[in-house]
């Protein structure tokens, strides 16, 4: 069970804040009914995910993940959906928690959004000063829903 908490972030801070950074590029094999099946590529490694619907507005869902090889991940790429998610990822400490934030190019250049995985949805976390506004549970948000309404076209933003 996956439980985490989405923010937008405020300034460009978390890249000196960061003690990691990778690039990844991620498609959809499937999306439907709150489900997802994802192909992700990060640096040299690849993965498949099946995520389950959320049943709590977003803060929690089952999460399947299973590393596959790059060769494998090449492959499964070319059989996504339209819409292929391309960003950068920055990892950052912040008390005991990592925050993972997504720092998006292609059709969703501008959007940054930062995520911090639970073990408990009460669990306290210390924020860092450039987390903003929290989207926990707005689909405008999630991976699958940028690929097929990018934020370029967010006329709202």
């Amino acid at each position: 069970m996956e439980i985490e908490r989405k923010f937008l972030v405020k300034d460009r801070s978390y890249r000196e804040l960061a003690h990691a950074s990778c690039h990844i590029r991620q498609g959809y094999l499937a999306t439907g009914g709150g489900c997802t099946v994802r192909v992700r590529q990060r640096d040299d490694e690849a993965f498949l995910t099946i995520k389950g619907p959320s049943e709590d507005g977003g803060l929690s869902r089952y999460e399947f993940e299973k590393a596959i090889t790059p060769d494998e991940g090449r492959h499964l790429m070319e059989l996504c959906e339209p819409g292929i998610i391309d960003k950068t990822r920055y990892l950052v400490s912040s008390g005991g928690h990592t925050f993972e934030v997504d720092e998006f190019h292609g059709d969703n250049e501008g959007l940054v959004v930062a995520e911090v995985e639970l073990h408990a949805a009460d669990e306290d976390y210390v924020k860092p000063a450039f987390i903003g506004d929290e989207v926990t549970g707005d689909r405008r948000y999630y991976n699958s829903h940028l690929r097929r309404r990018p934020y370029c076209l967010w006329g709202d933003r």
